[in-house]
Order: C-alpha cells, then structure tokens, then sequence
C-alpha cells in the first residue's frame, strides 16, 4: 500500500507502508502502574465557534476510556492532554471527571485518577495565595466529592502570585493536609506550558528538586506519587532517588519512557504518559513482555514507539494534542480530526506526514486501509 506524502523541500515522495498493527495483550497483568492520559473527543458538529465554545462529542469519548480500560491502563482524566487550559475549561472538566467516574464503576477492574487544578482562576485574578488556595480546594471537593482520586496540578496561578519556595510549600501543606485520599502531585515543565516557569520558586532544578523533597516528606502519607514532566531522565532519576518509602515516580517523560519505567535494576518508574493515549495496545504488549521477564522483547516492542513520541512532543510541546488526536482519528476511534480550540490548526501537514510513516513502524496502524484511506483524503485537503 503507497501514498504520495509531502517531502520537507516542498515536492513530494512516495511512502510504502510496512508496518503491522501489533498485537495487545488482553487481560495482561502489568509489573508497573500505567496511567494513560486521555484527550477528548470534540463534537464537530455542535461546535460553531470552536475557539471559545467547545463542545465534546461524550459518547465517542467515553468510549475510548473503555478502549483504554481494555487494554489494562489506569485513566489519568481531564489532565493537559485532555486540553485544560487549552480550549478545555473547567465546566467541561467537571463534566468530564463525573462522566468517567460513573463509567470506571461501571467496568470491573478500571482506575483513573483526575486533574484538580486553578484553571478557573485567571493569573491575572489570582492576587494572593489564598485565592490559589481557594480555587484548588473548589477543584478537590469537586472531585472527591464524586468519589475521586486527585491529582495536584501544576498552577498557572500559583506560578503567578507565589514570591518564592515558602509559597509553594504553604499552598501545598494546606491542600495536601486537607486531602481526604492519597494524592499524585504533577511537576509540569515549561515546555509543556511557558506559564509554569520557575515553578516551585526556583529556575535552578537543584533547588526546586529540595523543595519538592520537602514537600513530600512533609506529606508522605497523602502522597501516592507524583509524575514528573520534563523530558529529562536524569532529572527524573534525581528526584526518584530521593523519594521517602512509600511513594512512587510516575513517570511523564514522553522522549525516554521505555528506560524509565523499565529501571535500573534498583529502582524503577510508574507510567502517566500522554503517549500511552496513542500507543495504548504496544505499550500494552510491552509490559506484558517485562512482566514475564523478556526485557530484550520488552524493548523491542517499544523502541520503535519513542521517534513517534518525540515527533509528537516535539517543540512547541504544548501543542502534542494535536498529533494524540490525529492519530485517534487515523486508528478509528473518531470519525473526524476536529478538536476544541481548533487546536488540529497547530501543526503543518509535514508534521503530520512524519507522525504517519513513524506510527506505520511502530506497528500502530490498527486498520493500516482505514488509516491509508483518512492519510490520503487528510494530504488532497492539504493540497498534498
């Protein structure tokens, strides 16, 4: 099967797909905890200002929770890949976070846990610390209200308002005091969102890593975990070194995963990737391979997924989504490439192309005809 896809110098080169769509494992028993971050699936038709009044399409994205649950991942719900605080506001979210809470009890086995955040407070209405503080308490009684587990993300408004490290340690030495359940805290980098910079008080990462320590160890027992997004394993590996007994590295590096979670021999990562929205059933046949002991098979299967990765993450980070969608729509989960926010507008068509032939190698075309089929018909409308 052939395609005309777009080349990097303006002309056009003929592609052979040669991937197969590889195999899950299902009902496979993971050696690691695996959380997928979900996107959401928009209503294209409900939508008549995209921009500011997104509609979700529920139905079509509740069913890719259950394709998830499926395939034996936990659901990290209404996180950034699902878009908040990019065209996804907390309205939908708490309608997002009820949905998949009801739907998770309804699947024996399924898990999620979901974003609680500030992103209805606008930094530039955040004056002080206890306006943070207010607006993370309103987030987490929304969600353990609903039976919930939180997860404590990083604040654009906190990142605003906060002088230094002390502020970041009174905001969270209040909220996670206040938790009536375990907790995963979420160190989001900058390349992930440039309003987070210096978070933690600190540009220097030595510092904020001591601040983050303190933090922990001043909570370990509400603390679950916490997922660190910085593309960097050494930093990763830096703050997992020192996490307190009892506590998890969840790993949130979408450039070097596969090392991470698989470990050192000593110490080992958790997973609460973005990535595993789109490579869910090789991922799922990986960690079945590490659960057997076959670390050769393990890292065969997911090697080829890291160049998709790093295609999909690759700077601006902030708008991955993008290429998480478009590959829900190349696989057939959704019947359109439309997202809230019209975010699809924030990569080119080459960038689009690449995430195509990579996914090919990757073996995650699940219907390679179905996915040749919306390539060709996705290149025509790009003047391809």
């Amino acid at each position: 099967m052939d395609i005309t896809l777009p080349a990097e110098n303006g002309g056009r080169v003929s592609y052979k797909l040669v991937g197969h769509p590889v195999e899950p494992r299902i009902g496979a028993v993971f050696p690691r905890i695996a959380y997928a971050a979900a996107h959401v699936v928009a209503d294209p038709f409900a939508m008549t200002d995209p921009w500011s009044r997104p509609v979700v399409d529920w139905d079509k994205t509740m069913a890719f929770r259950h394709h998830l649950w499926r395939l034996g991942f936990r659901i990290a719900e209404a996180m950034d890949t699902s878009q908040r605080g990019m065209g996804f506001d907390w309205t939908n979210a708490k309608e997002l976070i009820r949905r998949a809470i009801a739907e998770a009890r309804s699947v024996e086995g399924a898990d999620l846990a979901s974003g609680a955040g500030t992103d209805h407070l606008a930094p530039g209405n955040a004056r002080t610390l206890d306006d943070v503080i207010a607006a993370y308490e309103e987030q987490f009684a929304f969600v353990e209200g609903e039976g919930g587990k939180a997860i404590m993300m990083a604040s654009r408004a906190l990142a605003a308002v906060a002088k230094g490290p002390d502020d970041y340690i009174r905001v969270y030495d209040r909220i996670l005091s206040q938790a009536s359940g375990k907790v995963i805290l979420h160190w989001l980098g900058d390349m992930f969102d440039p309003a987070l910079k210096g978070y933690w008080g600190s540009g220097n990462f030595e510092a904020a890593l001591d601040t983050v320590v303190a933090i922990i160890e001043r909570h370990a027992d509400k603390v679950e975990g916490i997922k660190i997004s910085l593309l960097d394993a050494g930093k990763e590996v830096a703050l997992r070194n020192r996490l307190p007994e009892g506590v998890v590295m969840f790993t949130g590096d979408d450039f070097n995963y596969p090392e991470l979670i698989a470990g050192d021999g000593k110490r080992h990562s958790h997973a609460l990737l973005g990535i595993f929205d789109t490579i869910a059933p090789v991922a799922n046949a990986a960690l079945a391979k590490l659960a057997d002991g076959d670390r050769a098979g393990y890292d065969a299967l997911m090697a080829p997924t890291v160049p998709l990765s790093r295609k999909i993450f690759e700077a601006p980070t902030e708008y991955y989504k993008a290429g998480i969608v478009f590959m829900a729509w190349l696989n057939g989960h959704q019947d359109h490439f439309a997202m809230v926010g019209g975010m699809q507008s924030a990569r080119g068509i080459l960038h689009y192309a690449d995430i195509f032939r990579l996914a090919d190698q990757a073996g995650l075309l699940a219907d390679p005809t179905l996915a040749l089929a919306r390539m060709k018909h996705f290149c025509a409308v790009a003047g391809v």
